[in-house]
């Protein structure tokens, strides 16, 4: 994975970009104004975060993998320790499609249903690979989504959800929690 520069990165016009980011060259980056990276960040090849009025806000320690993407004009927050897998959609934006309505951003949007909702994503939660998170959804702190999984509810902390749609399954060991205040401890560089 070839990364860009902080000369590069700095040129892009992000909201704010904080220390250690690594950010591929193959990712795409629209309305990087309304974008705000934390401190050791890294986004892979091939992901797309588009930004609308509400914005992209990404905590510190997040990882977000190759072929995700982050797009919708509501807010979309990834806090602390968050951990998005390949090929992971998040929308804050989505269309209707009862029909009702005429679908697709090349249409005017007096003649669209969209409805917009913020999406946060709480401190350690994981989203496994190929799984999609629509508008209007809190994925509270420690959550696990599983793969393959539509997560069209809100989802309690430390929970194990999986399924179309998602499902709490059983409950997520706290242990990660002692293991952030040693890792804090050992490394006082990442302490924020």
């Amino acid at each position: 994975m070839a990364l860009l520069t902080a000369q590069e990165i700095a040129q892009m016009g992000f909201q704010s970009v904080g220390k250690n980011v690594q950010l591929s060259n193959r990712a795409s980056f629209y309305n990087c104004a309304q974008i705000s990276i934390g401190d050791h960040v890294r986004i892979d090849d091939f992901c797309v975060l588009s930004a609308g009025v509400g914005g992209i806000l990404i905590g510190n320690h997040v990882h977000i993998a190759v072929y995700s993407s982050l797009i919708g004009a509501g807010d979309i927050v990834l806090s602390d320790f968050a951990n998005i897998s390949s090929k992971v959609s998040i929308y804050s934006s989505s269309d209707d499609y009862s029909g009702e309505w005429m679908t697709n951003p090349t249409i005017p949007a007096k003649f669209t249903g969209v409805t917009h909702g913020k999406v946060f994503i709480g401190r350690h939660v994981i989203v496994g690979c190929n799984s999609v998170i629509l508008p209007n959804i809190v994925l509270a702190d420690g959550v696990a989504i599983g793969a393959l999984s539509l997560v069209n509810k809100d989802c309690a902390a430390f929970g194990i959800y999986a399924g179309s749609p998602a499902k709490r399954i059983k409950e997520r060991s706290r242990n990660l929690l002692a293991l952030e205040q040693a890792f804090l401890a050992a490394n006082p560089s990442n302490s924020f």
